[in-house]
């Protein structure tokens, strides 16, 4: 669905309850007018979800194409549950935006599967500051909310599936409602 037809900051489903999840952000400095009000609403999702403050662990990179490797560290480094990358790409003279784009889906999509572990893609790839501002609390709400309910979403899937599963060890999780 295109943004312009909806808002980030609302959902079509209810958000289940974080009171035991974990979850690490890492943050783009680069734009960072932009990137900190998506920290804000990722945040603010999250706590209004139930997670305790104790259980948001953020991080900052110089910018996004960085964020894979962040997330990499939370991944290797720490024993959150999903990671919540913020970035924010604007539109140049030069292709160095495709090449940034292209980079940092790749590496958070093959970063979650290598992991498998959630990470919830909350970066914005827009034309001009207007359209990042629109997107991190604006007009169009705040995509931050939106990758921080993905994040939720995504963690309490992976536990049910593998509750479910008859050939998975139980992973060492706390135990979600």
């Amino acid at each position: 669905m295109a943004t312009r037809n909806h808002n980030l900051s609302q959902f079509d489903s209810p958000v289940p309850s974080a009171q035991e999840m974990s979850f690490g952000i890492v943050v783009a400095e680069w734009n960072c007018e932009v990137t900190e009000a998506l920290l804000e609403g990722a945040v603010r999702t999250l706590r209004q979800a139930g997670c305790p403050e104790a259980n948001i662990h953020v991080k900052h990179v110089p910018g996004t194409f960085e964020l894979s490797l962040g997330a990499q560290f939370f991944a290797e480094y720490t024993d959150v549950d999903a990671v919540i990358a913020l970035g924010c790409v604007i539109q140049g003279d030069t292709r160095h935006f495709d090449f940034i784009c292209d980079g940092v889906t790749q590496g958070l999509t093959q970063l979650q599967l290598q992991w498998n572990m959630p990470i919830a893609f909350g970066v914005l790839t827009v034309n001009d500051k207007q359209q990042a501002l629109d997107r991190c609390g604006g007009a169009l709400g705040n995509k931050g909310d939106e990758a921080a309910a993905t994040a939720i979403k995504m963690v309490k899937l992976q536990i049910e599936m593998e509750a479910d599963s008859p050939n998975h060890e139980p992973a060492d999780r706390r135990s979600i409602n």
